[in-house]
């Protein structure tokens, strides 16, 4: 039963993940439609990740009170009504609305479904859990592209993913019997402490883990808003190839989700961590002493190969770092930060690129990747002193 439920939960999380890349996807012509700057995509995806940090901050009560399976409901319906706003929508103060709603659900299942997978789950399985929100962001863009290419417009690509996304709806409601059939025959009910956010900012190590999600989320939104810019401009590629090829990161990602998923077999979490950064330090190395199209492209997908395990395996390390009963908590500010810097870190390069130009790109990534291998020992080492006094 606990498999079965595992594959509703792979399903929830590729719904998790089709909303994120849509917009992306669909603003060249919304923004047309609309007769908007192009640059107020920005809005609309800053309310978005308001609404999953604020989300992703207040999880925990909501969890501890509701549960996860009634969590997942309520946070798949939130999204797919956030969809068919967007399919609906003649004017942008509309899509901002409905931008809160797509915000909040993803930021209260996230949470949800990652902290009850590293407690209930092996490594293997979060990191395959992972791997398919990367297929849920790989779909959605394709399906907005057939969506314009037929003639159906940004609205028919919306609605579509509306009716995937409801499909979705429909499973969480007819997995809650399996929920409670797993739960009655796990050995030991979970017990969910809830943490305020000043008690967790007061501990040093929680810090540290805050700082590896930011670390992770900060190369990746940077190399998917400014990836195509260093392509086109730097590298030298016409604008049309340049995004498509932005897609090597996301092949990357899933591709060394999948491939973590396999080694846990033989290697711990900490072994496939260490290892993901190895492969971006190269990665980074490769982009600024270099500076041709295969070698690019090349780096992209290692970042991608890289940091893509690196998520899911210091999830699933949570609980054994913090406790079972505060890692719902935990869980809940590490993706708040993580989501906080999805929201900032491209701003901030923006702003450093005025300065600098698009060269500094792969030096920018570096001192992204410092701040994140840096806490990564931290908190080895927190958790080799915890295991000695054990």
């Amino acid at each position: 039963m606990a498999t079965i439920l595992l594959v509703f939960i792979y399903i929830f999380y590729i719904g998790l993940g089709i909303p994120d890349s849509l917009l992306g996807a669909a603003w060249p012509a919304i923004y047309s439609e609309l007769s908007v700057p192009v640059s107020y995509a920005s809005f609309i995806s800053a309310i978005i990740s308001c609404g999953t940090v604020l989300s992703s901050l207040f999880s925990t009560r909501i969890i501890a009170k509701l549960g996860t399976p009634y969590v997942t409901v309520f946070s798949t319906s939130l999204t797919a009504i956030a969809l068919l706003g967007f399919s609906c929508s003649h004017s942008f103060l509309w899509l901002c609305i409905c931008a809160i709603p797509l915000g909040i659900g993803a930021g209260s299942i996230d949470t949800a479904l990652n902290n009850y997978v590293a407690l209930h789950y092996t490594s293997m399985q979060i990191n395959f859990l992972h791997c398919f929100y990367g297929v849920g962001v790989t779909v959605s863009p394709y399906l907005m592209s057939l969506a314009l290419s037929n003639n159906m417009n940004w609205r028919g690509g919306y609605k579509t993913v509306f009716f995937i996304q409801f499909a979705i709806v429909a499973l969480s409601v007819m997995s809650l019997p399996i929920w409670k059939k797993v739960k009655q025959s796990q050995l030991q009910e979970e017990h969910i402490r809830v943490l305020s956010l000043s008690q967790m900012l007061k501990r040093k190590k929680i810090w540290a883990s805050c700082g590896v999600f930011l670390g992770i989320s900060s190369l990746e939104s940077t190399c998917l808003i400014w990836g195509s810019t260093f392509l086109s401009e730097s590298v030298g590629m016409s604008v049309d190839n340049a995004a498509a090829l932005i897609t090597f990161y996301f092949i990357g990602m899933t591709f060394g989700r999948f491939l973590a998923g396999m080694l846990t077999i033989k290697y711990s979490d900490w072994q496939i961590i260490f290892s993901g950064q190895i492969i971006i330090f190269v990665a980074i190395i490769l982009l600024i002493i270099q500076n041709n199209v295969i070698i690019t492209t090349i780096g992209l997908f290692l970042i991608g190969l890289g940091n893509g395990p690196i998520f899911p395996n210091i999830t699933h390390l949570t609980p054994q770092l913090y406790g079972k009963d505060t890692s719902q908590s935990i869980i809940g500010i590490q993706m708040a930060f993580s989501n906080l810097s999805i929201l900032l870190t491209p701003v901030l390069f923006g702003a450093v690129m005025t300065f600098t130009g698009i060269a500094a790109f792969p030096k920018f990534l570096l001192i992204m990747f410092l701040l994140m291998v840096s806490c990564t020992i931290i908190l080895k080492v927190g958790d080799v002193k915890s295991r000695a006094k054990r």
